[in-house]
């Protein structure tokens, strides 16, 4: 009983999403809610402020715990390391407020679609829905299956047949009026936040509350100075993070605003076309597209097809052919109806609609799969408002360190307290200056100081055109240690020069067809191939569309036309794009050709197919284009050439890019029209007709990027689409690869049959081959070729035994890695250096499993298909200019690699300044919570001028310039720290705590040997008595009697704090310089002019107030004045700490060579998976397997199968966790 009590108080939101949320339910209670609101007065907000920041404990005091289904309050927690609360009302939503009544009895649907979740939210008899509002998107109760469903979309439970059919004569009104009042309305609204809103969340910050109190605290206490700079700087700082917030509001509000301005035209069930605006769309209306259309919405094609524009999404402007769902009579759902790709019926919201085809008399339809924050943009849209939390050490630590000082100025405040008593004070002088000493070692300069290092890189940044969204990530880019490279248009140009075409005929490659020559290709199937087997439209009068497209069609010298322009007469759909010979194009018996249908190319089918039609005729034409695998497996096998592997290596190991080409003629008469064939039936049986070779070339920042990154031991992997054997080459010709390294094949295969999942290894190695003739490549050429050797060859060298050997796999390898061989993964991770025909989902995938070994990953890509994998890395930078770029946390305007170690050196520079920040901002803590300790002994403490001289002089302004040194223009072959908490940096900060100390107890307890001291608030007669004595300088001494100096019972006027003063400041200046560390991650110090100039006039100012025996200043510090040999003795003292401390800093400290010796003495190793991996395999004799095939081990149905995988698309969401020995053993050994 209490464990259903327990489970229906409890649900999952999004279970397996990245945004998988636990909800909790609860009930508000009156007795609860009138007791709390009695406390927050009688402390004056001070309980409402932590349940401000702390909304669980807001709602465990107010409400008691509940089962779900009767809650009024839920409070939400993320399952991610955060725990994150969130608390939230349920809102209840009534049908009887809609304009037409609704009588529903008990067994009635709501609404026509079975699947619904509608249909099971509505409570009867009341019509009551329950609802909350998350993150803009909204959940509603199931009353069947008692958890929170989202809702604004149709499920995916819908078959191809229930879409057609039950959406597509249109919705209802009542079935329209129910989902707008449920789902809501079809916007993606930004608000723009009010600035005093932004202005209330800001101040109520802990640290701002904190510092409040302190500011408050210190103006009471007459010191004003210090405490206005710091609320001008605090305002100003608080005023720049509202305007900041302010514009990104306003931004993303206007770039989203004109989508909900949209008028759409809909069909409903009993009034036909209308135009609505869109807002008022729903999942499930039907949208009839007219020829250019800016998407509203997530809808899926049922009727006709459209090319779209979708660069919003994936950064390429490259028009998009959509075909309609098929109206397959099948049960499955209608995403994974068969294996092809779904996303190619699908119109995503905020893409453009560029033209139309009709299928017959109809419009072009379709069906709205989702609205407002659930689609394309809208999902988008929220990544930016609701940024995934970074987990960087440096802000946890940073965190831990506050405490500490908290808890230090806590220890003072007991301390103060029990000395004022001891010492019979007042009650409200003892509490005033026990608080005083509590704020003293929590320096109020801390988040303004923190920030700066971030400024001051993202200035420069931008300077280098890189822009940032996320400032946060760019001390992240300090840690990075390995690198993703897409392939095209990232390492190699965008662009690609068609080099050759290989005929095929009588199952033989013929002589190879340069287009560098200028002679036209020959009219044949190849030619009509490459004439029509492209998505190429005409805009304006140019063609646009992939670039490989653009540059195979325009090989051939053929025109593209318009349908319209008089060819209805042929029987050719008016929607039908017509090609023709050009004046430079071989002769042909073709007129022209209409292309009637097209199969459009994805990256999950890599391949594309059309159908086509020569003018005058009836016959028609199949061809294909795409991976030559994949195009070869389609084709009879006595078509394609036996030695069809090692031509195609030829090429690739070069680094050609290889397309394929097959054709088949149709049968006339099997189909009325073009546009009933399926791709099964299109698609089987082709001809094969040969190789397109076309050329990729290398950017030339290329390689010396790769080069500067390797040289400073970063690792570079490549992660790319295209075929694995190019994809090789380029990273041997870019030395991504070095040269003399090896190379491993990897090949993973799935069960079949009654054998296992199998994994081979095959060593591709370099060496001359012997052809001489039968190729068609230069002799200079064949010398880079390299072949895969076979199993078991015995001149094969045993591969080394460090890093001398890469692996690399295709994107079915990797799934059937992932799925089969978990335990594998992570070794093969350690080395893997090329990933080819990889999926989107897969790239993220892989990025996130590196992340799993503990490397901080970057990813570089050019928008398109690598969104994922951007969002994924800790530091995505995105070389488009394109919408889809603010999906990245950085944008390069300059479209090639070099902007990696750009944002390398300034986020190691960025990280470097914030160490160095805040451990100046401890130990300047430190240094005054030790000095103000001493003098409270005997119940003093500084002045203000004293204070202020250290505050504002030094600690303000070395903060704000003391970040701004340049980064260091060679990347290092070693990373900075990243953890705040280590040995080296907790030893400075004890170390230099030691040397202050000492250095300020022993002038404490020195002065007080003196023969000329006496203590001045208690003897002030004496000392008058004694002064002439004592000081040859009289005149100083008799001016002490006017203004702030007078000899009058006081607590700041000493010996002591005359002596302790110029210690702590000097000491300030000290540790400002010895933190300043400038190579191998910063310029030199004395590159940063103002830094520089600031520490040298404090220096000088300070020295020169010491000895100076100027009555005004004397008088205006609060100083005493002492003899000059008492003053060279604390300027030595202080000149001793600098010497001490700068030697343990930069000799000890700061050697890494130490510090390697130390860990190596002591056998202290890298807690880092990969770096546990690579120290494991390296013991290992068998790593790396060579030529050999491995089998998966015994499992469920005699495989095992990883229970963490899903699907090809899915990331494993469990942390792998390999111990002892592998699994896999020998398939015939095991048998």
């Amino acid at each position: 009983m209490e464990e259903n009590h327990k489970r229906s108080h409890w649900a999952l939101l999004n279970p397996g999403d990245d945004n998988e949320l636990e909800v909790f339910g609860y009930q508000t209670q009156a007795l609860r809610r009138a007791l709390c609101l009695l406390g927050s007065v009688l402390s004056f907000g001070l309980l409402r402020l932590l349940f401000y920041w702390r909304p669980q404990w807001n709602v465990w005091a107010h409400c008691v715990p509940c089962p779900l289904r009767e809650a009024d309050i839920v409070l939400l927690r993320t399952t991610d390391e955060f725990q994150k609360y969130t608390r939230k009302k349920v809102i209840c939503l009534y049908l009887s407020v809609l304009k037409n009544p609704i009588n529903l009895k008990s067994g009635d649907i709501v609404v026509a679609d079975r699947h619904s979740v509608i249909n099971r939210a509505v409570l009867k008899p009341e019509l009551k829905v329950r609802c909350i509002q998350v993150q803009k998107i909204r959940y509603v109760w199931d009353n069947v299956e008692e958890r929170f469903q989202k809702v604004g979309l149709l499920e995916d439970s819908n078959s191809c047949s229930d879409i057609h059919h039950t959406f597509g004569p249109g919705l209802r009104k009542e079935e329209q009026e129910i989902r707008r009042l449920i789902c809501g309305p079809n916007a993606i609204e930004v608000e723009i936040q009010p600035i005093w809103k932004l202005l209330v969340k800001q101040v109520l910050n802990p640290f701002y509350v904190f510092q409040a109190f302190t500011l408050t605290l210190w103006l009471s206490q007459g010191y004003i100075e210090y405490s206005v700079a710091i609320i001008i700087l605090t305002i100003i700082s608080i005023v720049l993070s509202v305007y900041d917030l302010r514009q990104q509001s306003v931004n993303l509000h206007n770039l989203v605003e004109d989508h909900n301005k949209i008028q759409a035209t809909i069909q409903s069930r009993e009034e036909g076309l209308q135009e609505v605006e869109s807002r008022l769309l729903v999942p499930g209306d039907i949208l009839v597209l007219p020829g250019k259309f800016s998407l509203p919405c997530d809808a899926v094609l049922i009727d006709g097809s459209c090319i779209v524009n979708e660069g919003m999404l994936t950064g390429e402007s490259i028009p998009v052919t959509k075909t309609p769902l098929p109206q397959v009579e099948s049960t499955m759902p209608w995403k994974s109806h068969s294996l092809e790709d779904h996303r190619r019926h699908v119109l995503f919201c905020g893409t453009e609609v560029i033209q139309t085809k009709q299928a017959g008399a109809g419009p072009v339809r379709a069906v709205v799969l989702q609205t407002g924050f659930n689609t394309a943009k809208g999902d988008l849209v929220r990544s930016i408002l609701y940024p995934r939390p970074l987990n960087f050490q440096l802000y946890n630590d940073a965190f831990k360190f506050i405490v500490f000082l908290a808890f230090l100025g806590v220890v003072g405040f007991f301390y103060a307290f029990g000395v004022y008593m001891y010492h019979g004070t007042s009650a409200r002088d003892t509490v005033t200056m026990s608080l005083l000493l509590l704020t003293v070692s929590v320096p109020p300069v801390l988040p303004a100081a923190l920030t700066t290092g971030i400024f001051y890189a993202q200035k420069r940044l931008k300077k280098k055109k890189i822009f940032c969204i996320s400032p946060q990530r760019i001390n992240m880019c300090g840690q990075i240690n390995l690198v993703c490279f897409d392939k095209t248009g990232t390492l190699t140009e965008d662009g690609l020069d068609l080099w050759g075409a290989v005929p095929v005929m009588g199952n033989c490659f013929q002589e190879v067809h340069s287009f560098t020559s200028g002679s036209a290709l020959p009219w044949g199937p190849l030619c009509g191939a490459m004439a029509s087997c492209h998505s190429l439209i005409v805009l304006d009068g140019t063609i646009q569309g992939d670039p490989l497209d653009v540059k195979m069609f325009e090989g051939t010298n053929w025109v593209i036309e318009d349908a319209s322009g008089g060819y209805s007469d042929s029987g050719i759909p008016a929607s039908s794009l017509i090609i023709k010979p050009g004046p430079r194009a071989s002769q042909t018996p073709a007129k022209a050709v209409a292309i009637v249908h097209q199969f459009p190319f994805s990256s999950g089918l890599q391949r594309m197919s059309v159908i086509t039609q020569q003018i005058g005729k009836d016959h028609l034409d199949a061809y294909m284009k795409g991976a030559p695998e994949m195009v070869a497996s389609f084709c009879r096998p006595e078509t394609v050439p036996p030695n069809f592997q090692k031509e195609l290596k030829l090429y690739t190991m070069q680094g050609f890019r290889v397309i394929a080409l097959a054709h088949k003629p149709l049968e006339a008469g099997k189909h009325p029209e073009a546009g009933t064939y399926t791709r099964e039936e299109v698609e089987s049986e082709l001809t094969f007709l040969g190789l397109l070779i076309m050329e990729n070339r290398l950017k030339k920042e290329t390689k010396p990027v790769l080069r500067e990154l390797s040289s400073a031991r970063i690792r570079t992997v490549m992660i790319t689409g295209d075929n694995l054997q190019t994809a090789v080459t380029v990273a041997k010709n870019s030395e991504m690869i070095p040269q003399g390294n090896k190379v491993i094949l990897i090949e993973a295969n799935e069960p079949e049959g009654f054998f296992p999942a199998s994994v081979t290894w095959n060593l591709l190695e370099n060496r001359e081959d012997g052809h001489s003739n039968k190729v068609h490549l230069s002799e200079s050429l064949l010398h880079r070729m390299e072949t895969c050797l076979p199993i078991g060859d015995p001149s094969i060298p045993e591969v080394g035994r460090g890093d001398d050997y890469h692996f690399a796999m295709s994107g079915k390898s990797y799934q059937v890695i992932t799925q089969h061989f978990g335990n594998l993964l992570p070794k093969i991770l350690v080395n893997g250096a090329i990933f080819a025909r990889m999926s989107p989902g897969q790239k993220s995938s892989l990025v996130e499993e590196f992340q799993k070994l503990n490397y901080y990953v970057g990813m570089c890509g050019d928008g398109a298909n690598d969104c994922g994998a951007l969002k994924m890395a800790h530091a995505g930078i995105s070389l488009s200019e394109q919408e889809a770029s603010v999906a990245s946390p950085f944008t390069s305007k300059t479209p090639n690699i070099e902007c990696v170690p750009h944002l390398i050196r300034e986020g190691r520079a960025a990280l470097v300044s914030s160490f160095g920040v805040f451990k100046y901002l401890t130990m300047y803590g430190i240094i005054q919570f030790i000095g103000t300790s001493l003098l409270y002994w005997q119940l003093q403490l500084f002045g203000n001028y004293q204070y202020l001289m250290q505050d504002v002089a030094i600690t303000l302004m070395v903060c704000l310039t003391m970040s701004s040194t340049h980064a260091y223009p060679k990347l290092a072959p070693y990373r900075p720290a990243g953890q705040l908490i280590s040995p080296p940096l907790l030893l400075s900060v004890f170390l230099n705590t030691c040397f202050s100390g000492i250095v300020q107890i022993w002038a404490f307890l020195f002065v007080k040997q003196q023969p000329w001291y006496c203590e001045v608030h208690r003897y002030s007669g004496c000392y008058m008595v004694n002064r002439s004595d004592s000081f040859s300088n009289a005149s100083v001494v008799s001016n002490l009697t006017m203004g702030n100096g007078t000899l009058t019972p006081n607590s700041i006027l000493s010996f002591e704090s005359t002596t302790l003063w110029p210690i702590a400041t000097l000491n300030c200046i000290i540790v400002a310089f010895i933190f300043s560390k400038g190579k191998p991650f910063r310029k030199p110090i004395y590159t940063n002019y103002l830094f520089s100039f600031l520490l040298v006039s404090a220096l000088g100012v300070t020295i020169f107030i010491t000895f100076a025996d100027i009555p005004v200043i004397y008088s205006g510090m609060e100083l005493i004045p002492t003899i000059t040999t008492w003053r060279i003795w604390v300027l030595a003292a202080s000149l001793v700490q600098f010497c001490v401390a700068f030697f343990v800093e930069d000799a000890i400290l700061q050697n890494r060579e130490f510090w390697l010796l130390v860990k190596k003495k002591w056998g202290v190793h890298s807690k880092s998976q990969y770096r546990k991996w690579q120290r494991k395999l390296a013991k290992d004799p068998s790593w790396p397997p060579t030529n050999r095939t491995d089998y998966s081990g015994e499992g469920k149905n005699g495989f095992y199968v990883n229970p963490a995988f899903e699907n090809s698309e899915s990331t494993p969401v469990q942390k792998i966790d390999v111990i002892g020995r592998s699994t896999e053993q020998h398939f015939w050994t095991r048998l």
